[in-house]
């Protein structure tokens, strides 16, 4: 059996497709509710199909460029699944982890951990992977561990694990250049930084990222790195702005479709900044994007896209009309995209995210959201709207703001995402709003948003479910299983409400 140098991988909760339904990849960042936990995992991260060898058909992108680079870069590498990570430690001389949320820290995760007070899916699923004793094994007879991803701050909280795990270096950044200087050192015998921030002339320019070699999670393809908008608690505002050529980006998606791969997530921190005039929207670029991606995707999704850019965009150009002329070709009824809200209070809005709103006014914050909200509904574009509750300069005025805007929404289509503040970005020397080790104790103000939120994200999650998610007898089980849970959910949230009303009293 042939066997690798460098193997990447990571836990159940990526390695995963989530049934081809991105959003169903949210689950895991909560703990199991209302449903056995291992019902819970089936519907979150099933177990994908894999090779003779292990490697799984589909992989998470960034891990994707990383085996790239290795590959183009004459190394011995690839990504295995972590249940068929026995056949191929003994051999190793390296094993790469990433992760978006090693222990359960990041911010949708923390918050149900804080309100539940039970550790989410993710967390245990990436202990059990830590604790398999094949890595330890392999470990003790001198392979290396290296950890890299969007989560390796996460590891400076959990000093125990470094020290259990035993991890040799730790990359925090975009690693395509770097982790090949790490590969070379470990087989040259040297020794290895402990801790690397990708900085300066590390920081990949866009002919250093390599072309995905196999499938990635649901046919993801990036398509720009960065973001102008320069909010202060996102950390992808801290890396320089880079645009994929269409070519480069159709060479990508050809690897899907040879791997089977026939549905794709369009991948930006703002999918509407591609090919923009700083955070002005240009419509050629996107509309030629749109065109490529969809001459071989039968259906497809947004990442992300800013509440400012799509009201902009349809207002000055009517382009998501145009973009939903093209996207929308009988295969495809609707699109799903995470927005970010973050708050409903305009001075909020003018401290911590001044140019989120741009070009519009910081005052006309709440009024763009509603805006927004509106063109998607209209457009069939099913946002999940996420908001920070507990930002440093937060105060009840605001969050009540908040609580207002969410009612201005009730009447669109969409899911609200109410996270506690997670120290990020230019806030990352910032504390915790609340961290995993508290019980969640919320302001009068913060306990009426998320009951508000529940509700609403309640009414429209069955609407959804009936109108356009997870169609046909393929998904039948995993729809009866979301059911269970919203049932359950709408129970709980009754006694929680009956509860709070006889409390508040006292």
């Amino acid at each position: 059996m042939e066997h690798f140098d460098f193997i990447l991988t990571t836990d159940r909760c990526l390695m995963t497709n989530h049934h081809g339904k991105e959003f169903l990849g949210f689950l895991g960042t909560g703990p199991s509710v209302g449903v056995p936990e291992s019902v819970w995992k089936y519907i979150a991260c099933p177990k994908m199909k894999v090779d003779k060898l292990g490697r799984p058909w589909q992989a998470p992108y960034g891990m994707r460029k990383v085996e790239a680079k290795l590959i183009e870069e004459g190394f011995n590498a690839a990504i295995v699944d972590p249940d068929h990570l026995n056949k191929h430690l003994p051999y190793a001389k390296a094993l790469m982890f990433s992760h978006h949320d090693y222990f359960g820290y990041g911010p949708p995760s923390s918050t149900w951990w804080a309100i539940t007070q039970h550790e989410p899916i993710n967390r245990r699923s990436f202990q059990a992977l830590m604790n398999k004793p094949e890595i330890k094994e392999a470990k003790s007879k001198g392979m290396k561990i290296l950890v890299g991803g969007p989560s390796t701050w996460q590891w400076l909280w959990t000093p125990e694990a470094i020290e259990s795990l035993g991890v040799d270096s730790f990359v925090d950044g975009e690693g395509e250049k770097v982790v090949v200087k790490l590969a070379q050192k470990i087989l040259d015998g040297e020794p290895l930084p402990k801790y690397v921030y990708v900085s300066g002339d590390d920081v990949p320019d866009v002919d250093d990222i390599p072309e995905i070699k196999g499938a990635s999670v649901n046919g993801m393809i990036e398509v720009m790195r960065g973001c102008a908008r320069s909010c202060r608690f996102c950390s992808v505002t801290l890396r320089p702005t880079r645009y994929y050529s269409l070519e480069k980006i159709e060479r990508e998606l050809q690897v899907n479709v040879r791997n089977g791969v026939k549905y794709g997530l369009i991948h930006s921190d703002d999918i509407l900044f591609y090919g923009a005039t700083g955070i002005f929207p240009r419509p050629e670029p996107l509309i030629r994007l749109h065109k490529l991606v969809k001459k071989y995707y039968k259906s497809i999704a947004w990442s992300h896209a800013s509440l400012a850019a799509i009201k902009y965009s349809e207002e000055k150009y009517g382009l998501i009309s145009k973009l939903s002329e093209i996207i929308y070709d009988g295969n495809q009824q609707y699109i799903g995209v995470e927005v970010g809200i973050e708050t409903g209070s305009t001075r909020l809005a003018k401290e911590i995210m001044p140019a989120k709103s741009a070009p519009f006014k910081p005052e006309e914050y709440p009024q763009i959201v509603e805006d927004a909200f509106s063109i998607m509904h209209e457009k069939h574009i099913v946002p999940a709207g996420t908001m920070i509750v507990g930002l440093p300069e937060e105060k009840e005025e605001d969050v009540i703001r908040t609580v207002e805007l969410v009612d201005n929404l009730r009447q669109y289509r969409s899911i609200l995402v109410p996270m506690f503040f997670v120290p990020m970005g230019m806030f990352k020397n910032k504390n915790w709003f609340r961290d995993w080790r508290e019980q969640a104790k919320l302001s009068p103000a913060h306990i009426e948003l998320y009951k508000k939120v529940f509700w609403h994200d309640i009414y429209w999650a069955q609407d959804i479910l009936n109108s356009f998610y997870l169609k046909g007898p393929l998904y039948a089980p995993v729809r009866v299983g979301l059911k269970m849970f919203l049932a359950a959910s709408r129970r709980k949230m009754k006694e929680v409400e009956k509860w709070i009303e006889t409390n508040m009293k006292q």
